[in-house]
Formats: structure tokens, C-alpha cells, sequence
């Protein structure tokens, strides 16, 4: 397609703003409601034209059965030579493109980000759709500030099949139960929540290596790599980042531990383990150095009256 095209004789395609593995994404005009929209191209090889088109179709059907800020709002889906999605237009751009252009996020903005994205993913959770593909790319930043997860084409509803699909998503980004036994459950979403937000404060995925075989070994048998920048985030984002999904962070602990620092609430200031150790050793200190005390007291008392 090009410039000028008009989709269903209403939407004129203005100009490309998106593209991917499952289409290309178009700003045009809804020449009936005098509006703009993103418009989905839908385009696949032949050979998965099917699939593609089933995808597509989940992707709409999942996105537009939510009614939430924080996630895109689906307007139509047509059929032409191909589908077509038709969208909410967000002026943004993706915290892909934050992170590449300007470089990673301070703590506090990775922080309100967040905040943003768990909304969006309780809105999802809430009405049992699993979005299974959370990362930088899918993650608009407005430019008013609000925040919108879009590309629901991955999505599944809560309980339903997932398990015996091959594993598709991007691998820095896929919970490590999932790369297992294809298990797919709010949990596997909130690991990619935290290794997104990881990548917005540390510049890199926590995993990221230069081969997908590579990640995923090293995302089934080794710790994230160390944080530099996450500062207060860092502990929340261990959190998230937890191998055993029962260990993992829930959306409540996520939000109390995330707003403070949107905010810009002082955070009390990490502990290396050398310093919690040597806290530990002079509370127990402090603690002992008391009995004694007491102790002397008491024996100087009943000296003082004489008592056996």
C-alpha cells in the first residue's frame, strides 16, 4: 500500500509509522468521523497467511473487549485482500524507541512507566486475557505522558489453550515457565512487566545475549545480569525477575513499591550484603551489650538490699 490509499472507501492512509513482524502500522485519516486512526495492514508470507490472519483477528477480539487508558482501543477490523485493524491513534513512541534515541530511564520515570503498564495489565488480568507479549516495542509513550500497551496478537484467555503452540515471542522478554511448559498466566506476564522496565533503566534486556539459544540458556540456569542504574527499582525488579512464579511479584506489591518512587518519595538507600551483615552484627551486638546491662543492674540492686 501506499500514501493516499484509502481502506473501505473512509480511511486514507496519511503515512507508515510502525512496522513488524505481523504488518505495518499507518496514521491515516477517518474521512467519515474527520479523525485520525492507526490502521493495521495485516501482511504475511503465504505460507502463514492463515495463521497471520487468525492472529490478527485475536489480536482485535482481545484488545477491544477491554475499555481501559492504559491499553489501546480497537475501533474496527476489515477485510479487503487482507485484514486491516483499525486503532486509537497514540501520539507516541514505543519505549523501544525512547530507550534507542534517548537513552535508558531514570529510576523515577521507569517507575511511572510502570505504573502504566500494570495498569493496563490488571484492566487484561481482570478480564482473564493473558497478553504473553510484553515488551519495549508493544509499550507506547505518549506524548502527553499516558502510557498504552498495544499488540494483543499474542494474547490468550486465562485457562485456555497456549501450551501446545510453539514458543513465539521475543526470548529476552519470555518468562522462564514458558520457555518450560509453554505455561501462560498473569504471572508470566508480570516477569515480562520487570524485564521490560529492566530494560528501561538498564538499557538491555537482563538476559540479553547474542543468540536466542544463548538468552535462553541463559534465562533457564543463571541470574539476571547485575544492575547499574535501577537504584531504588532494583530490588522490585529481583523480584519480578524470580524464576518460580509463586516467588514473583503480584500487581500489589508491584504498586506500592512503584508509586513512591514516581513520585519522588525518598527511598531508603540499599544495603550491599556486606552492609546488612555488619547491621545485623551490631543490632545483635546492641542487643547483647542491653542483657548485660540489665543484668548488672539487677545484681547491683539486690546487693544494694541485702536480698540472697
Amino acid at each position: 500500500m501506499t500514501t493516499g490509499t484509502v481502506i473501505a472507501g473512509r480511511y486514507r492512509l496519511r503515512e507508515a509509522i510502525g512496522s513488524g513482524g505481523m504488518g505495518q502500522v499507518w496514521l491515516a485519516a477517518d474521512d467519515m468521523l474527520g479523525r485520525n486512526v492507526a490502521v493495521k495492514e495485516v501482511i504475511a508470507p503465504d505460507s502463514g497467511q492463515f495463521a497471520t490472519v487468525q492472529q490478527s483477528l485475536r489480536e482485535a477480539r482481545s484488545a477491544a473487549s477491554l475499555n481501559h487508558p492504559n491499553v489501546v482501543q480497537i475501533h474496527d477490523i476489515l477485510h479487503t485482500d487482507r485484514p486491516w485493524i483499525v486503532m486509537e491513534y497514540v501520539p507516541s513512541r514505543s519505549l523501544f524507541d525512547v530507550i534507542v534515541r534517548d537513552g535508558p530511564l531514570g529510576p523515577r520515570e521507569a517507575a511511572r512507566v510502570g505504573l502504566g503498564m500494570l495498569a493496563g495489565l490488571r484492566a487484561a488480568h481482570g478480564a482473564s486475557i493473558i497478553h504473553r507479549d510484553i515488551k519495549p516495542q508493544n509499550v507506547l509513550v505518549g506524548h502527553d505522558g499516558r502510557v498504552v500497551l498495544t499488540d494483543f496478537g499474542l494474547a490468550v484467555r486465562a485457562g485456555g489453550s497456549g501450551r501446545t503452540e510453539a514458543l513465539i515471542g521475543s526470548p529476552q522478554y519470555i518468562a522462564p515457565e514458558r520457555v518450560r511448559d509453554g505455561a501462560s498466566t498473569p504471572a508470566t506476564d508480570m516477569w515480562s512487566l520487570g524485564a521490560t522496565l529492566y530494560a528501561a533503566v538498564e538499557g538491555r534486556a537482563p538476559y540479553q545475549r547474542e543468540t536466542t539459544t544463548a538468552t535462553l540458556v541463559a534465562l533457564a540456569s543463571q541470574p539476571p545480569d547485575p544492575m547499574r542504574r535501577a537504584g531504588p527499582l532494583a530490588p522490585i525488579l529481583l523480584r519480578l525477575l524470580e524464576r518460580d512464579p509463586s516467588l514473583r511479584a503480584d500487581a500489589d506489591a508491584v504498586e506500592r513499591w512503584l508509586r513512591p518512587i514516581a513520585e519522588g518519595v525518598p527511598q531508603p538507600a540499599e544495603r550491599s550484603p556486606e552492609e546488612a551483615a555488619l547491621a545485623r552484627l551490631t543490632r545483635i551486638q546492641l542487643a547483647v551489650a542491653t542483657f548485660v546491662l540489665a543484668a548488672t543492674a539487677t545484681v547491683a540492686v539486690i546487693l544494694a538490699t541485702g536480698w540472697s
